[in-house]
């Protein structure tokens, strides 16, 4: 049983994770990290991290970028691991994070589903037969009206896994109103839509002469988000100081 303490607990994914680790023999929740208890959890919810006094063996944390500081110096301290899901940090936050990362095991990444990292994967494969072929490279990515950020996360991590596969030869634009010139050999697309209620949806195409490869990824929920999280927490518990990703947690399965 992998005791997890949940930091952003009463954030909409720490609800979502919550409810799947009360379905999940595996894992349980056996404390809570957030600005407020609204009494709304079964397990004890502290509104300062530093009085959790709670045994357990990894922190999953999905709350905002101004609580990271103070989670990683609480990892450190208790020599927790630390899945870390939080997006937007500065660049001196990830600074912190890679001093952290040499005392405690931290998993990062960009996208917690287990299928956009098995597509990122598939991806550098793809991107060095068809690339080298001369196939152009886009990727389209549609999110919630409400979603501030563009491109995604995920839409840039699809994108650095096809420029990592051709030795980063390749730079990235943005909006082509701006270039009013032809296409170039060695550059990805990218294209943001933002509408309705989408959780997720990337496309990564490869356009090359007479035909088109297409690899898509659909989120239907915020629960792919969560099960990828647990699965991190059941992999991170009990590893070494040191960074990993999801990538890790697929090639240990």
């Amino acid at each position: 049983m992998v005791r997890i303490i949940m930091h952003g607990c009463n954030g909409h994914m720490g609800q979502v994770i919550s409810h799947l680790a009360e379905q999940d023999p595996g894992v349980q929740i056996v404390a809570g990290i957030d600005i407020a208890d609204q009494g709304k959890n079964p397990y004890p919810v502290f509104t300062d991290i530093n009085a959790c006094d709670v045994e357990a063996d990894v922190i999953v944390d999905f709350s905002t970028a101004k609580a990271v500081d103070a989670l990683l110096d609480f990892s450190v301290e208790r020599q927790l691991p630390v899945v870390l899901c939080t997006t937007g940090l500065s660049k001196e936050q990830l600074a912190h994070l890679d001093e952290a990362a040499g005392k405690v095991a931290v998993l990062r990444s960009a996208n917690m589903s287990l299928g956009i990292n098995t597509l990122l994967k598939l991806l550098k494969d793809a991107a060095k037969v068809l690339a080298s072929a001369g196939y152009d490279m886009e990727i389209v990515e549609r999110h919630h009206r409400l979603k501030v950020d563009a491109p995604s996360g995920t839409a840039l991590a699809l994108a650095d896994s096809l420029n990592e596969a051709m030795d980063g030869a390749y730079s990235y634009v943005y909006d082509r109103s701006r270039k009013r010139e032809k296409r170039t050999d060695k550059e990805i697309g990218i294209s943001a839509v933002r509408g309705g209620t989408i959780v997720g949806d990337h496309e990564v195409i490869f356009a090359g002469p007479d035909e088109v490869i297409e690899f898509k990824h659909t989120a239907y929920s915020k629960a792919v988000f969560g099960k990828g999280a647990l699965e991190a927490a059941r992999y991170l518990a009990g590893k070494g100081a040191g960074k990993y990703d999801m990538a890790d947690v697929i090639e240990g399965r």
